[in-house]
């Protein structure tokens, strides 16, 4: 995108345009966020219809987190190369036609294959939709503010998932799939309308074909690899000869990114100390969040015996916070900087986390559920926003793809490696035992496991806080001029 597409001044003022551009664009990245959790409570119904085995209903979740994450690289590449509204506007049709034949379907592979595709359509919305906030609001105030209610879409879409999944399956599962139709369908028509249009920077020969196929083919084998694991086991040859193949794949890629006249990721952008931080602790803060998502949700029905509207409602407090904190940010992050909003936000998962280790299980929920749940909303909302913006700061304007493609690409690859690691410890604690019995084996180990990502996230997170060199700061994140709070 052009500069000429860059309709704001410096002033957080809009018109209606600008609206529109924000709330369409923003609308769209809170459902591809939903569909990564809008299923997980309809799940056990799935599986009675369908009559899908365990290993097979896996897919119907980590089918879409293969396609999202391991493609988000390329969205982010593709947008910036052949223009971001073409991009946005043909992944949102494609995720539109795929989330009416996933209600529709009567086979668990058709099911499967539109999660798949939904995936795909995910992976290329998602950085064309943050580039295009980057490049049509000026860096400083006006970006964080657009950044900060992006982000309410983004953050509330992951909490309100569950919310949701467990509303709309006590009427039928189908209507998980059925939902984003009629929403997807109204920011298509938004889209075509608001959004300015791009030419892109593409010319013959300047995309990097090898590289895209490398590199995509690593991150696939990656996320797949970990999500398979716990079943085939870590140590079996199957899993090892897969890790050795993507460590293959990822020396490839890095050799051809070197020699490439157009690479698909410059990687001298990795020396940015904010993007580098910001993807790494992304990494593990979704990892993190998203196995304890999972954990929770089996304890609460497995355990405690609730329905899934009940388990919906249990999620309910975090969903709320994040959807009115996330708006009212801008001015904490000007004043105190990304660092220290990520570390605050990290600190306040840990402190959920460890709650659930500590809290009686037998405790009523206001007591034993309620304060991790307002914690978590607290701290998607003090984090979310910032990594965003910390990503994004001082990147070139034809390199807002790529930044917003590396970004989503550690959340969702940190959430599928956070979710299979769970899984995982649940499994290997569980062996021999059934029910109830085999998750509570496996719950305070795998919530160890979830603290230790929790505080992994907020040694990076300390990383930009301690940092003395103001000097050098101000150069290396632009973002807020928050160097000096830094």
């Amino acid at each position: 995108m052009s500069s000429s597409t860059h309709l704001s001044t410096t002033s957080t003022r809009w018109d209606a345009r600008l609206w529109g551009v924000l709330l369409t664009v923003s609308l769209v990245v809170g459902l591809d966020a939903l569909d990564v959790s809008m299923v997980g409570v309809a799940l056990p119904s799935i599986q009675a219809d369908l009559g899908l085995s365990t290993s097979a209903l896996q897919w119907v979740v980590s089918g879409y987190v293969l396609t999202y994450g391991g493609l988000l690289l390329l969205g982010g590449r593709t947008a910036d190369l052949l223009g971001r509204r073409r991009v946005f506007l043909t992944a949102v049709a494609v995720f539109t036609v795929a989330s009416l034949l996933g209600g529709l379907v009567d086979d668990g592979v058709l099911l499967i294959v539109t999660r798949l595709l939904k995936g795909i359509a995910a992976a290329f919305t998602a950085p064309a939709a943050l580039s295009i906030i980057t490049t049509t609001f000026a860096e400083g105030p006006a970006r964080n503010r657009a950044l900060g209610i992006f982000a309410v879409f983004g953050a509330s879409g992951y909490s309100a998932g569950l919310v949701f999944s467990g509303l709309l399956t006590e009427v039928g599962w189908r209507w998980t799939f059925f939902l984003p139709v009629p929403i997807a369908l109204v920011a298509l028509v938004a889209a075509i309308r608001v959004l300015p249009k791009d030419r892109g920077t593409g010319q013959a020969g300047s995309y990097d074909l090898p590289g895209a196929i490398t590199g995509v083919a690593a991150m696939l084998l990656l996320v797949y690899t970990v999500v398979e694991a716990p079943e085939v086991g870590w140590a079996s040859p199957r899993t090892l000869l897969q890790f050795v193949a993507t460590a293959a794949l990822l020396a490839a890629f890095l050799v051809i990114e070197t020699r490439s006249r157009h690479p698909l990721i410059r990687l001298s952008i990795l020396r940015s100390g904010p993007l580098a931080r910001a993807n790494a602790g992304v990494t593990v803060f979704f990892g993190a969040y998203l196995g304890f998502q999972f954990l929770v949700m089996l304890y609460l029905q497995s355990v405690l015996g609730w329905s899934a509207l009940q388990t919906a409602l249990g999620f309910l407090p975090a969903a709320l916070i994040v959807a009115f904190g996330s708006p009212r940010m801008d001015p904490l992050i000007e004043r105190v900087g990304t660092a220290r909003t990520i570390a605050g936000g990290v600190v306040a998962h840990v402190i959920a986390y460890t709650l659930f280790l500590v809290v009686d299980r037998d405790a009523p929920y206001v007591v034993g559920v309620l304060p991790s749940m307002i914690l978590l909303g607290v701290g998607f909302t003090l984090a979310f926003a910032s990594f965003n913006i910390q990503a994004t700061a001082g990147i070139p304007d034809e390199e807002q793809g790529l930044a917003g493609g590396l970004l989503n690409t550690s959340l969702q690859v940190g959430g599928a490696i956070g979710l299979a690691v769970v899984t995982a410890v649940l499994t290997a604690n569980g062996e021999g035992r059934t029910g109830p019995d085999a998750l509570l084996a496996g719950f305070t180990p795998a919530l160890w496991v979830i603290s230790g990502f929790a505080v992994a996230g907020l040694l990076i997170a300390l990383t930009g806080i301690v940092r003395r060199r103001p000097r050098r700061e101000r150069v290396e994140e632009p973002e807020l001029a928050l160097a000096a709070a830094d």
